[in-house]
C-alpha cells in the first residue's frame, strides 16, 4: 500500500530531486502535493488534500516552517523535520512543536525512506537510528546543559539504582530536597519517571561516571 507524502521546501531543485527519490524507490511512495510556502500548504489542505507524512524544511523563505505544524497535525498528517540545520535548540524546538521526526538533508537516501516507512508506521525517530548521531550527540548535550551539577549527581545516582534515602544519605540531603530534585529533573528532561531518568543517564555514560568519580571517593 502507497504511503502518501507532501514535500514543503522552497527550492524547486531540490523538492524534483527528493520527489524523483522517493517515487523510485521500492517503499510504495507517492508523492501527492510539492509547496514552497505555508500558503499554499494551507489553501490545499482547505480544499480537501490529504496525506499520511510530510517533509517539511523549517527555512521557507521568511517563514518558520514550524508555525505549519499545528495545522498538519490536526489534518492527521505525520511531520518529519527535513533540513540542514542540526543546533540543538533547533533540533528541541522541532521536537517540542510534536514532529515526529528530524531528519538532515545531508542524510543517505535510504534514511530518508526509512524515516517516512517508520513514520508512517507510527514509530518517531526522536530515538531511532535514522536520525542523525551528531543531531542526537547535540541533542542530549543541550539537555544535559539544562542540569544543575547537583541534578546531574542525582540523575547519575539514580541511573546506578539509589532509592532516594540512599541518594539523600550519598550527597548529605533530606528525602524531600531529593524529591524536589528528582522533580526538576523530570521536568527538564521532559521524562516522566525514575525508569526513564535511569535509561536516559545511562545512555548518556552519566551513571558510569558517577560511579567511577565514587569509586574513587570511597
Amino acid at each position: 500500500m502507497s504511503i502518501s507524502v507532501i514535500l514543503v521546501d522552497d527550492h524547486p531543485l531540490f523538492r524534483k530531486g527528493l520527489s524523483h527519490l522517493l517515487e523510485s524507490g521500492t517503499e510504495g511512495i507517492s508523492v501527492v502535493g510539492q509547496f514552497a510556502e505555508i500558503g499554499g500548504v494551507i489553501d490545499w489542505l482547505r480544499d480537501g488534500g490529504r496525506a499520511e507524512v510530510a517533509l517539511l524544511d523549517r527555512n521557507l523563505r521568511d517563514e518558520d516552517g514550524l508555525t505549519l505544524v499545528p495545522e498538519l497535525k490536526r489534518c492527521g498528517i505525520k511531520v518529519i523535520m527535513l533540513t540542514v540545520a542540526d543546533e540543538a535548540h533547533e533540533i528541541q524546538e522541532a521536537i517540542e512543536s510534536g514532529v515526529e521526526g528530524y531528519v538532515s538533508k545531508t542524510s543517505e537516501p535510504a534514511q530518508i525512506l526509512q524515516a517516512i516507512s517508520e513514520v508512517a508506521r507510527g514509530s518517531d525517530l526522536h530515538h531511532a537510528p535514522v536520525m542523525d548521531e551528531a543531531m542526537r550527540g547535540k541533542l542530549a548535550s543541550d539537555v544535559c546543559g539544562r542540569l544543575s551539577s547537583r541534578e546531574l549527581e542525582i540523575v547519575g545516582l539514580v541511573a546506578r539504582g539509589l532509592s532516594n534515602k540512599a541518594i539523600g544519605d550519598e550527597l548529605g540531603l533530606s528525602d524531600n530536597t531529593v524529591r524536589n530534585h528528582l522533580g526538576s529533573i523530570l521536568e527538564k528532561l521532559g521524562l516522566d519517571n525514575r525508569v526513564q531518568v535511569a535509561t536516559f543517564a545511562l545512555k548518556q555514560g552519566i551513571g558510569r561516571k558517577s560511579g567511577a568519580e565514587n569509586q574513587g571517593r570511597g
